[in-house]
């Protein structure tokens, strides 16, 4: 059993490692969220690099991407859930680059995280909205 901490983390870890490269921004995105956002309140930044190590081996599992997805699901509250999912896409959304292989792993994420598909638009708006650059289309 993972904690509400690390199951956001794992999330976040797994949508960067999507693509079989996390970029330096995807990397800075994940650092970032810890940082500021209240979800993240009581967890022990120095502990981040474990955390994602962790995850990292999980991965390297041969069923690693379910085991997380499963523990992710167990320990996040439906509405922790979507704050998994917003995590994921502004991480995914850090590179400013989507590969087919990140959008398919934020479905897979969306789908084992029984996040509505409603919300997961209204979430997916949000981070486009977040993530425009002047000029941008």
């Amino acid at each position: 059993m993972i904690s509400e901490h690390e199951a956001l983390i794992y999330i976040m870890v797994l949508a960067a490692a999507a693509d079989t490269e996390m970029t330096d921004s995807e990397i800075a995105a994940i650092g970032e969220q810890v940082m500021h956002l209240p979800a993240f309140r009581d967890f022990t930044l120095d502990n981040l690099p474990k955390v994602a190590s962790d995850c990292a081996a999980l991965l390297n599992e041969e069923d690693g991407l379910e085991q997380i997805l499963a523990s992710a699901h167990g320990a996040l509250t439906p509405a922790l859930r979507e704050t998994a999912y917003a995590l994921a896409l502004d991480v995914v959304a850090a590179d400013l680059h989507a590969a087919q292989e990140e959008l398919r792993v934020l479905e897979l994420i969306r789908h084992r995280l029984d996040i509505d598909r409603l919300i997961a638009a209204a979430i997916e708006r949000g981070a486009r909205a977040r993530h425009q650059s002047i000029g941008g289309a």
